[in-house]
């Protein structure tokens, strides 16, 4: 096997795990395809694919370093809340007077969507 190979197939994995773990955590965040599509920066059809597995997120674009910030947003919340999905989607979509907006309308952004990663960074530092 050449190195360009498993160079690939490093990518391929990646790419595999970053799609499939924006995937569950907007599931497990209860956020809609059409809100992960407009955070992503893709179409309602291409999240479609995401979730049939049909699409992977190019390691190093746009939307897959948006993915991996997806991905750190649901994994700090996560802790946070301690686990409670129903605690943390109620938090997504309660409204924020420190963010000036309920998250899940900020996160449509990419500045909104690092306001409420940092947000959360600064909370989970109280914990």
């Amino acid at each position: 096997m050449t190195s360009l190979h498993l160079q690939d197939s490093r990518r391929t994995s990646e790419a595999a795990v970053i799609t499939k773990a924006a995937v569950n955590a907007a599931d497990r965040l209860g956020i809609s395809a059409r809100v992960l599509a407009v955070v992503l920066g893709v179409s309602e059809a291409t999240v479609s694919r995401m979730k049939r597995q049909d699409h992977l997120l190019e390691p190093g674009s746009k939307s897959f370093e948006l993915a991996v910030l997806l991905v750190r947003l649901f994994r700090s919340l996560d802790a946070i809340v301690g686990g409670d999905e129903a605690v943390a989607r109620q938090w997504l979509r309660n409204a924020n007077t420190a963010l000036g907006a309920a998250p899940l309308e900020k996160i449509a952004s990419i500045s909104g969507l690092t306001d409420v990663l940092a947000y959360l960074d600064a909370r989970r530092a109280l914990v």
